[in-house]
């Protein structure tokens, strides 16, 4: 049996046989494709080729694609684990042709792949081409339906026509499109799902399961205009794909994708860890666990590797989405603690040699699915009773659909998305008002939005009207005589005339010294002059190819053409450089003090102090941080050389250069490297692609010291530093801080830890007697409340009140008052220190049993008595309120709901 590895490297061998060059993947997201959140076809990398913007230096091209469909038009996240072939990843085989060739030659090598190399029973193949569509006015593909009987030997008969909806893709509404020509293959009658509807027909793109498509044929011979009509391409494409998960489940004779090697080592893996067994039944709910949990570890795993995060926004929440789902559906199988990120070495065995970005960013991926599965289960069993909670309280008022602002409650406090809400909704037959949800969405977003809104210059769609700027003084001059040439106001480019007084404006010169925001470092400051007048220069942008200089016009005497002189803030420039700088150090200390396995996630460099965000799953220690100021200190007053070499951006990475996984490069990068040798950068210690302003000398950056570490997201530590200025600046603050304790102590410098340390010790000897004294009070109310208890047979009713205390503590006593009952339903009340309710109840395990009694259902009756909510397990429950005046109608109540479960 061939594996899924044989049939990848098949295909792609395949190929290079007929001259294609071999593109190995692109990440799962798009590098500069704002309209995409996830790459959901083998084609998203080429999209600039079809649409005409740029060139490769290939004609022919072949690869395996990493693909999501988990937003938009294709979004098959629903449909996980309820079949046997929708997956939230996948591998898209695909293979083509930028103005080469064309029909005759995709339809030959596709039928000899298949039935030649695979050896896939021609006699199960059906071909589809596209059937016309009168309103485009376009005719039946003829040559395609032509091209397949006679370079194949599949008969006439089995060779379709479609309309427009199958056989005709389209990139968006307008740009390339054209016909496509799609190979089907007949799994027998048995695959068919419908046998029991008497006027069901099984045929090619039908209804049921018994015929699959296998391959899409696109040819792209037509450009749709922003009017819809089609025109001809002078260049004509072909872009196929083919999903490697179906092709390896028809290969390996399998009813299921999930049933093949691409699957099965995981599914294997969980029942381990499980202790259930996967028996590739649909409609079982253990079974649909298992595969929602298969599919998904791909899914967070590949985007993982590939730089992504989850997050509370964009992508990143839709990876938490699938982490969540994941989680949830893990309860089924009996999973309460983090296992998801167990299954990755086994995802690896099945598939890191064909994509090693896997292996190289193993523990990563370990370490935030983990971090990811630990915060959210600390919440998930509590929204869970919390949900239940609600639906019972709709099928007590006969009520179908959860509102929005619940789901909302559960989202916001909780962390479920709303599919999974929506999902544990649908399991009981019940709907969720997703409108009302996204209006508390909306409201929460407006507030949010309301106190941080700030003047921003608007720069959409500008960069193709704005002229190229020659920018390449920036690196060795803070001054330069140059022309002004337009300016930006709102969203108009003006390149003649007088530039207006006071207004906000972004002025354009033929060239410049100032360096725009890039790669982490902020834009420069400075000013502009001409004829006496100054421009105030707030910030530097790229627009498209051009540099903007940012600020607000004083005057009316700057005119487009004139000569004028750009002066850059030596300080900021000075002080940044120095951050710049460090940063590099720091990511090298790093390496050095956590391991190599540490990676840049992103950075911010401006004059005032540097932000380093790095992969790490822990708090850094003390002596972590002590260590790695230490070693950046050390390359500072060693005074080594800072120097830069623009390099082919293959020879950057022979030399080891470090990039940011989440950047964009070119063919030839710059290499900043530090203890360089003269023009040598190769015995550097640090070397790193950088297009930013740096100090010539390490001794320049004038000292170091990180002022806080802590996290930015799952699997990712933010570091804040200073230097220079900045970090003098912090330094006499502190100094002035401890010339306050040392008079408020009347102590020494020297002597001031101690003196804390002993302040401290001294406060904690104080709670704890105050605590004892707590402690004594519950005790006797304890004691008085056990004495006072009714007996129902063996059983008692324990209701009563508890003096003001911690909530661990009262528990203390519930759980004494348990042991010393053996048998007992008991409500308590407490009042806390800000004037709110605390509520507790407590059922021991027999009469759960014999009474139907549950600790959580007395404490959701009682609370809303006291204006508030709650719920627990059916041994214990708590509740909060804020009447503390109807605490005693509360125990009342509960009174009686206990005593009427016991008779």
């Amino acid at each position: 049996m061939l594996t899924s590895k044989q049939i990848r490297q098949d295909f792609i061998e395949f190929f290079e046989k007929q001259q294609h060059t071999y593109v190995p993947s692109s990440r799962v997201f798009p590098e500069d494709d704002p309209t995409l959140l996830f790459i959901n076809a083998g084609m998203n990398q080429f999209k600039d080729v079809f649409l005409g913007i740029s060139k490769r230096d290939y004609v022919r091209a072949a690869n395996s694609q990493k693909c999501i469909r988990v937003s938009g038009k294709h979004n098959d996240l629903e449909e996980v684990g309820k079949d046997t072939y929708h997956h939230t990843f996948f591998e898209m085989l695909g293979n083509w042709s930028f103005g080469d060739y064309f029909k005759s030659e995709a339809i030959t090598w596709a039928w000899q792949l298949f039935t030649e190399i695979w050896k896939i029973d021609e006699n199960k193949l059906w071909a589809s081409v596209f059937g016309g569509d009168a309103a485009d006015g376009v005719s039946p593909d003829t040559e395609a339906e032509k091209l397949w009987v006679e370079n194949t030997s599949i008969p006439k008969e089995r060779v379709l026509r479609f309309g427009r909806k199958d056989n005709f893709w389209e990139m968006g509404d307008v740009g390339p499109c054209g016909p496509c020509s799609e190979i089907h293959i007949d799994l027998g009658e048995d695959r068919c799902n419908m046998k029991d509807d008497p006027n069901h027909v099984c045929q090619v793109n039908g209804d049921c399961e018994r015929f699959m498509e296998l391959w899409n044929l696109v040819f792209i011979q037509y450009n749709r205009d922003d009017t819809g009509k089609l025109h001809e391409l002078p260049n004509k494409h072909v872009d196929t794909g083919a999903g490697l998960e179906r092709i390896v489940a028809v290969l390996q004779n399998k009813s299921s994708n999930y049933d093949t090697d691409l699957f099965i080592p995981i599914i294997e893996h969980l029942e381990k860890l499980s202790g259930k067994k996967y028996t590739s039944k649909l409609g079982n709910d253990t079974d649909n666990a298992f595969r929602v949990i298969a599919d998904h570890v791909r899914t967070l795993s590949f985007s993982i590797a590939d730089g992504a995060t989850p997050s509370s926004d964009g992508r990143g929440y839709v990876l938490r989405r699938i982490l969540r789902r994941a989680t949830r559906y893990g309860l089924i199988l009996d999973l309460h603690e983090p296992f998801m990120y167990q299954l990755v070495p086994t995802l690896l065995d099945i598939m890191g040699n064909s994509y090693p970005e896997l292996n190289e960013r193993k523990e990563h991926v370990m370490n935030v699915i983990k971090a990811e599965e630990t915060s959210f289960a600390k919440t998930l069993e509590r929204g869970i009773e919390i949900f239940d909670s609600f639906i019972t309280s709709m099928k007590n008022e006969n009520q179908t659909v959860l509102s929005g602002d619940k789901a909302f409650q559960l989202y916001d406090t909780y962390g479920f998305p709303l599919d999974l809400t929506q999902l544990m909704a649908e399991e009981r037959d019940l709907t969720v008002d997703v409108k009302g949800f996204e209006k508390c969405m909306d409201q929460q977003k407006a507030q949010s939005q309301a106190g941080s809104k700030k003047a921003t210059y608007q720069a959409d769609g500008l960069g193709d009207k704005l002229p190229a700027t020659d920018d390449s003084h920036k690196y060795e001059n803070l001054k330069l005589e140059t022309t002004l040439i337009g300016y930006v106001s709102n969203q108009d480019y003006i390149n003649e005339g007088t530039i207006p007084a006071n207004t906000n404006i972004g002025i354009l010169l033929d060239k410049t010294c100032a360096y725009a925001e890039s790669g982490g470092q902020v834009g420069d400051t400075g000013q502009i002059e001409s004829n006496g007048e100054i421009f105030n220069i707030t910030d530097t942008q790229k627009v498209g190819d051009a540099i903007v200089h940012y600020g607000n016009t004083t005057s009316s005497q700057f005119k487009i053409g004139d000569s004028v002189q750009i002066n850059i803030n030596n300080s900021s420039r000075n002080d940044t450089a120095r951050n710049h700088t460090a940063t590099h150090l720091l990511q090298w200390a790093l390496q050095k003090v956590l391991g190599p396995h540490v990676k840049q996630q992103g950075s911010l460099v401006n004059p005032e102090y540097l932000r380093f965000d790095f992969t790490y799953t822990k708090p850094m220690t003390p002596q972590e941080i002590t260590d790695v100021e230490t070693l950046v200190t050390e390359k500072i007053i060693d005074n080594q050389s800072v120097g830069y070499k623009v390099l082919p951006i293959d020879q950057a990475n022979q030399l080891g250069a470090m990039s940011l996984f989440s950047e964009k490069y070119g063919d030839e990068v710059r290499v900043v490297a530090i203890g360089t040798n003269g023009e040598s950068i190769e015995d550097a210690f640090s070397r790193e692609f950088c297009g930013g302003t740096h100090v010539k000398n390490t001794s320049e950056i004038s000292g170091f010291k990180i002022t806080r570490e802590e996290s930015n997201a799952t699997g990712v530590r933010r570091i804040t530093a200073m230097t220079g200025q900045g970090l003098n600046q912090l330094l006499t603050q502190r100094s002035q801080i401890v010339d306050q304790l040392t008079n408020a102590l009347n102590a020494t410098p020297e002597e001031l830890e101690i003196r804390v340390h002993k302040l401290i010790e001294e406060n904690k000897k104080l709670k704890s007697q105050l605590k004892k004294g707590t402690g004594t009070d519950l005790k006797s109310a304890s004691q008085k409340l056990l004495d006072d208890a009714q007996t129902f047979g063996d059983s008692k009713v324990i209701v009563g009140e508890f003096p003001t205390a911690p909530v661990d503590m009262i528990r203390t006593q519930i759980d004494w008052l348990r042991q010393k009952s053996q048998s007992m339903a008991a409500a308590f009340a407490s009042k806390t220190d800000d004037g709110k309710v605390l509520l507790f109840t407590a059922v021991t395990d027999d009469l759960i049993k014999s009474k139907g009694l549950k600790a959580g259902d007395i404490v959701k009756e009682i609370a809303p008595i006291v204006g508030g909510g709650g719920g627990g397990k059916p041994q214990l429950a708590q509740a909060g309120g804020k009447i503390p005046e109807k605490i005693e109608e509360a125990l009342n109540q509960a009174q009686k709901h206990i005593e009427a479960k016991l008779n």
